[in-house]
């Protein structure tokens, strides 16, 4: 082997030990400290590493997975509970919100809901002053934001209204879309497909699925 080739397989690998050390360390502090943006997760745990090549940072992927992962070997107790108790919220907030046909979105879907994770809901309607008041008149408090979404990866980033309160101690986050992206959704931020939605009647089906089955069965089961 030239001395070439020899520095050019010692460079793969330890890049390749790099981005696995960045993704471990994004998602210890995306479960530790409540970081919910894949991108800031890496920065920051490349800066605490020390590692400053940015070709060692991993895909959005790699830190869902070292997340999963971090959960399995750490919060094997509590986390399954904590991922339970958010989805029958769900189920709830889905039921007293049926009129604007919500869908379940984000970690609690997916399967990596934590302590710090919020119960993420898409609700539909052309009139996002609809939900304000419906939310107003059952005696609901909440904080307004703006959120962009990408449906294409070269268009543009429109914003839209998201409605934030508190039920039961858990936060809910509710992004308010026109009736019309009922028939596709937007990106997902962790790997620019289609995010993952949940209808009530597929969050019903998720709960009921055996915990011990492994989590991809139980979402494609789910969302058949």
């Amino acid at each position: 082997m030239s001395r070439g080739e020899h520095h050019r397989i010692h460079t793969h690998d330890r890049l390749q030990r790099n981005r696995v050390r960045i993704a471990q360390e994004a998602a210890r502090l995306m479960s530790e400290h409540g970081i919910r943006d894949f991108h800031h997760a890496k920065l920051k745990a490349a800066e605490r590493l020390g590692i400053l090549d940015t070709q060692a940072l991993p895909r959005n992927q790699e830190i869902e997975q070292a997340l999963r992962e971090h959960q399995r070997l750490f919060l094997g107790d509590s986390q399954p509970q904590l991922l339970r108790q958010r989805r029958e919220a769900a189920l709830d907030a889905m039921r007293f919100l049926a009129a604007f046909e919500p869908r379940l979105v984000g970690a609690v879907l997916e399967g990596t809901a934590d302590a710090h994770s919020a119960v993420c809901l898409h609700v539909y309607s052309d009139d996002p002053e609809a939900v304000m008041l419906y939310l107003r008149e059952h005696g609901v408090p909440f904080d307004t934001q703006v959120r962009r979404l990408r449906y294409g990866r070269d268009e543009d980033q429109p914003e839209y209204p998201v409605l934030l309160f508190a039920a039961d101690e858990l936060p809910f986050d509710l992004t308010v879309l026109p009736r019309d992206a009922l028939r596709q959704a937007p990106l997902d931020r962790a790997d620019d497909r289609p995010m993952r939605r949940a209808s009530l009647t597929q969050v019903e089906l998720l709960l009921a699925e055996d915990p011990a089955d492994d989590f991809e069965q139980q979402l494609s089961a789910a969302l058949r």
